[in-house]
């Protein structure tokens, strides 16, 4: 009786709360990031200086979305930095600035062993994190860097680099951008065959920035399943950069990774019609208008007061996760947040790298199972690179097509 009685008065385990619930399982899975931009931060802001993420980011002259420390506390294990080059920048000096920026993220890792670690592989990322640190991929962010060479793609493999996006913001003579007008309908000759060899090497095909014909014809060429490394859902907010309810399915249905992008403008029409006024303000006033908060030229900062920026929320960010998840099916889903490379902008919740439990607290109060978020926390790409790594046939003779047309 008295035993009864005491083991009566101890309290019962309580549930977990969503807070704990998501730490326990971004511990177990943390999340794998399919872009971030902080390469090109570091050097043109911070003087190429790999050291500035050893210090809180937000506080520096020019701040940061991403430090070792916020990493950290957003549960942040594998990260695919983009290498990334301004588009009008052509030819070998192409090849040379990606060179150069391909060097700065290695010296960023190799100077911060204890955190970060490179990886190559889907194995390779898994026993980093195992190891707990930062598993560090590179993905080349524009068809124009490779300057029409297949040769230069495979050089950009061999130096760490696992994807491509086929092109940035300008179409190219081998594939059409969704933000120019088109020029090969779609991809090339000479696009299918950069395809066909990233296959061959194991690279992975990036249809972020793309045109909606060059996706489709993508997918038509790829042995491989395709990423969008930082893509959100045009349905709910209608931006030429976002991907459209069939190509959601069609990139799911061949088993394919939709990450979805941070980018206010890319998550919400409101957000991205009040940016648009604010350009054209700045624009007639001669201010610049990529910047945002306290940093922003006077003129704009009276503007910004009497023109309130419409609230985006990780909310905002979990209702794009699950109309990608409702097409693209829920192993179809990842997360490519852009940090720093979206003009310091971000969901209100999510205002740096440290910011991806939020989304997932959100995910989990509307009913997500851990094997879901833990699916997109890490799980589907690592299944997609694991997919990627099979269909490789490094041995078969390289395809050594130079097309001076595609420069």
């Amino acid at each position: 009786m008295i035993l009864a009685l005491l083991l009566a008065a101890v309290p019962a385990p309580a549930p977990d709360t969503v807070p704990a619930r998501v730490d326990r399982i971004l511990a177990r899975a943390p999340v794998i990031d399919g872009h971030n931009d902080l390469a090109w931060e570091l050097r043109a802001h911070q003087g190429g200086d790999v050291t500035a993420i050893d210090r809180d980011g937000g506080a520096l002259p020019h701040p940061l979305q991403t430090d070792l420390a916020r990493l950290r506390r957003g549960h942040v294990g594998g990260q695919f930095w983009s290498v990334w080059i301004p588009p009008e920048v052509t030819g070998p000096r192409a090849v040379e600035m990606t060179l150069e920026q391909i060097d700065l993220v290695r010296r960023m890792v190799d100077r911060h062993p204890r955190d970060l670690a490179r990886a190559g592989t889907a194995a390779e990322m898994r026993r980093v994190m195992r190891g707990g640190r930062i598993a560090s991929l590179i993905g080349v962010e524009g068809g124009h860097q490779i300057d029409g060479r297949l040769s230069v793609l495979r050089q950009y493999h061999a130096l760490g680099v696992r994807y491509l996006t086929l092109t940035h913001t300008r179409s190219l003579a081998w594939a059409d951008s969704a933000t120019d007008d088109p020029i090969s309908g779609g991809l090339s000759p000479f696009g299918r065959r950069v395809v066909a060899e990233m296959n061959r090497i194991g690279m992975i095909v990036d249809v972020s920035h793309v045109a909606d014909a060059t996706v489709r014809a993508a997918l038509a060429v790829s042995r491989a399943p395709v990423i969008a490394s930082h893509s959100a859902a045009r349905a709910l907010a209608d931006a030429p950069r976002n991907l459209p309810d069939d190509l959601l399915a069609a990139i799911g249905a061949r088993g394919g990774v939709v990450m979805v992008n941070l980018y206010p403008a890319f998550l919400s029409t409101d957000w991205r019609g009040w940016d648009r006024a604010r350009t054209d303000y700045a624009k007639s006033v001669g201010v610049p208008a990529d910047v945002y908060g306290p940093r922003s030229p006077a003129p704009l900062i009276a503007w910004d007061a009497a023109h309130p920026m419409p609230r985006v929320t990780a909310a905002t960010a979990a209702d794009h996760v699950e109309h990608v998840a409702r097409l693209a099916g829920r192993g179809g889903i990842g997360l490519g947040g852009d940090y720093d490379g979206i003009n310091g902008t971000a969901p209100a919740d999510m205002a740096g790298v440290d910011g991806y439990p939020a989304l997932f607290a959100e995910l989990a109060r509307r009913g997500w199972r851990d094997a879901d978020l833990a699916g997109l926390a890490q799980g589907n790409i690592l299944r997609l690179m694991d997919r990627v790594e099979a269909l490789a046939r490094p041995t078969d003779p390289a395809d050594d097509a130079i097309d001076p047309l595609a420069r």
